[in-house]
């Protein structure tokens, strides 16, 4: 359950960081930027610290979950993620957030349920309601906050896409950790999240490289990879925030969240990531200046209200 908190706290940094990132350096260059700072990162200790011999580190590419590691991040940290920023223009963020997070608990409890056999008591599954229920809360549209796009269906889509990466990743990551545990072997969540974050990535390329053969010839403009024009920093120290992000994010918030998943169910782990977007209100106050919603703070408390329950129930 703690690793649970910690990634809430490690994806929030994570998310103020990508803002900043994307402003000074554009949103495709600041994604593989986060990736490829994360693969060395997670690779020099899943490859090259066991070999100082001091006890710790990873155990490379290899173990009897790889597979599934693999799979986990191809459906949540690939497809997944390319769904979510399919769907930002097309629902806008509330609505995105909202689908993506929420959706994720039921699909990943009642697959890992119907695939693994676990069962959440009534206790559980009513604490994980009211943490989705305050989260849905804080960040449903409504008339004051209206969505800032024309809600389509096509975002509905990725929404549902998005969703199902995340709770179905989720799971293959629970199931990697079972074949891990029933050979005898056993894996670190950084060494977990390595595995999980190259297939993640191999989607990601590979939907770079399609798009960019596609665009060939043509001008269309690429705003996703300009910088703000308000964007400071010269040289590599506009790198920085780019660096913080993948550090925050993709080594410390799913290295956490891997560890969460090798003891807790799916179903009680990805409540507690869903408020996520709530821990981004006080981070965003202080380093951004923007005020909270008075709908945001009360949907904030009866979530934060529900982990502490699930917490102590769990």
């Amino acid at each position: 359950m703690l690793g649970a908190f910690l990634t809430t706290i490690f994806f929030s940094l994570s998310s103020i960081f990508a803002n900043r990132a994307i402003r000074t350096v554009g949103a495709t260059r600041a994604n593989l930027a986060r990736l490829a700072v994360a693969i060395a990162c997670l690779g020099t200790w899943a490859h090259l610290v066991p070999l100082l011999g001091l006890g710790i580190g990873g155990t490379g590419f290899a173990g009897a979950g790889l597979l599934y590691f693999l799979a986990s991040g191809v459906l949540g940290m690939g497809f997944g993620d390319l769904a979510v920023f399919a769907a930002l223009p097309l629902l806008g963020a509330r609505l995105t957030v909202v689908m993506t997070q929420c959706l994720a608990v039921p699909i990943g409890a009642v697959a890992e349920w119907l695939w693994l056999g676990t069962t959440l008591t009534v206790s559980q599954i009513a604490w994980s309601t009211v943490i989705v229920g305050g989260v849905a809360l804080a960040l449903l549209p409504s008339r004051a906050h209206p969505p800032r796009v024309r809600v389509r269906f096509s975002g509905v889509l990725f929404g549902v896409v998005a969703a199902l990466g995340q709770g179905l990743g989720a799971v293959l990551s629970r199931k990697a950790y079972n074949v891990t545990f029933a050979e005898g072997q056993t894996i670190d969540g950084v060494t977990a999240t390595y595995q999980r974050i190259v297939g993640g990535l191999a989607i990601t390329l590979l939907y770079l490289a399609i798009r960019t053969l596609l665009r060939q010839g043509t001008r269309s403009a690429r705003s996703d990879e300009t910088p703000t024009a308000g964007s400071t920093g010269t040289g590599l120290w506009r790198w920085r925030w780019t660096a913080a992000n993948g550090i925050s994010g993709a080594v410390l918030g799913v290295s956490c969240y891997q560890w969460a998943l090798a003891t807790t169910p799916s179903g009680i782990v990805l409540p507690i990531v869903a408020t996520t977007p709530l821990v981004v209100v006080p981070f965003a106050y202080w380093m951004e200046g923007e005020r909270p919603t008075r709908r945001s703070l009360v949907g904030g408390a009866i979530a934060v209200g529900g982990a502490v329950a699930l917490r102590i129930v769990a």
